[in-house]
């Protein structure tokens, strides 16, 4: 079984953005929610996670509105899959008003 955890940074201020909501949906449809916590990490999902395609959208909107007061974004979904045993999984989100990136982190 695997684990999940996130990190959102924002690229223009070079800080760890707090309270961005989250959710995450299963290969099954089940729906999964969180916020990031004041370094904006989150890893409590309540669960492992089998192998499978799972979708993370970020809420960014109301974030950089309030931060940059520009938003292009509304959210970012990123989809990556699950292997068997794959163990732990890092999807970390690189944010800023008009651009995003995220690899697989450790």
């Amino acid at each position: 079984m695997n684990t999940l955890s996130s990190h959102v940074l924002d690229t223009t201020s070079g800080k760890p953005v707090e309270g961005i909501a989250l959710t995450l949906t299963l290969p099954n449809g089940e729906v999964l929610t969180g916020k990031t916590d004041n370094d904006g990490r989150f890893n409590q999902w309540g669960q492992k996670f089998e192998a499978g395609v799972y979708t993370l959208r970020f809420h960014s909107h109301d974030y950089l509105i309030a931060t940059h007061g520009k938003s292009f974004y509304p959210h970012i979904d990123i989809a990556f899959e699950l292997e068997s045993d794959g163990g732990h999984y890092h999807v970390p989100l690189l944010i800023s008003p008009f651009g995003f990136s995220s690899y697989r982190g450790s």
